[in-house]
């Protein structure tokens, strides 16, 4: 495997992190409205795995067709209940996608032009190096009940799936204990204006020191 580039990726970063459910989307757009330059990880592994996309190859290559879609996009649903239920074939898929991501993820950085660059990292706290390669990290946070109920909510998944899901991330605890910055999404919208609007003037100070 690749060797990981621990080596900051601009002078000032945000790696923007949460747990499933937790709005990191919602709150990446707020940013974004508000000049930061949004760089979304899991949006690069979706284009990384559609038809044709240059991960496929390896991914058939590994896993066969049957983790492929009738049009010959990852079938996601299928594979990630497969990695769940098997290490090895999660090591092996993250094999293929990380250095995959990790080079796309910096040709954006280096294309970006907004006051600041903005990560959004499913996994930062957990992938070890990526809290190397930003300034500072920025948590999404809610209540564990309320993660589930929102993705089951948006999805066909059960509240015991949605929970398997959570079980392989890092607990809640632990993410808000690698935090510089809390963005707090347990109630309406409107909301999270203030809080965003306060942390996009401090990075954008810290930015431009």
């Amino acid at each position: 495997m690749a060797r990981v580039d621990t080596t900051p990726l601009k002078p000032f970063s945000v790696g923007l992190t949460g747990g499933i459910g937790s709005g990191k989307t919602t709150v990446a757009d707020l940013f974004a409205a508000r000049g930061a330059s949004v760089i979304d990880t899991d949006h690069i592994a979706h284009q990384l795995t559609v038809a044709g996309g240059p991960a496929i190859a390896a991914i058939l290559a590994r896993f066969g067709d049957r983790f492929l879609t009738p049009d010959g996009a990852l079938d996601r649903a299928r594979m990630r209940e497969y990695v769940f239920a098997d290490p090895a074939a999660k090591a092996s898929l993250e094999a293929i996608l990380h250095p995959l991501i990790r080079v796309e993820t910096e040709r954006a950085a280096a294309q970006a032009g907004g006051a600041y660059l903005l990560f959004v990292v499913p996994l930062l706290v957990e992938s070890g190096s990526w809290r190397e390669r930003v300034s500072r990290v920025l948590v999404v946070d809610c209540p564990e009940q309320l993660q589930v109920e929102r993705v089951m909510q948006r999805s066909a998944l059960s509240d015991a799936q949605v929970r398997a899901i959570m079980a392989t991330q890092v607990r809640r605890e632990q993410r808000l204990a690698a935090a510089d910055d809390v963005v707090v999404n347990d109630g309406e919208p409107a909301a999270l204006v203030p809080q965003v609007d306060r942390l996009h003037a401090l990075y954008s100070r810290l930015a431009a020191a």
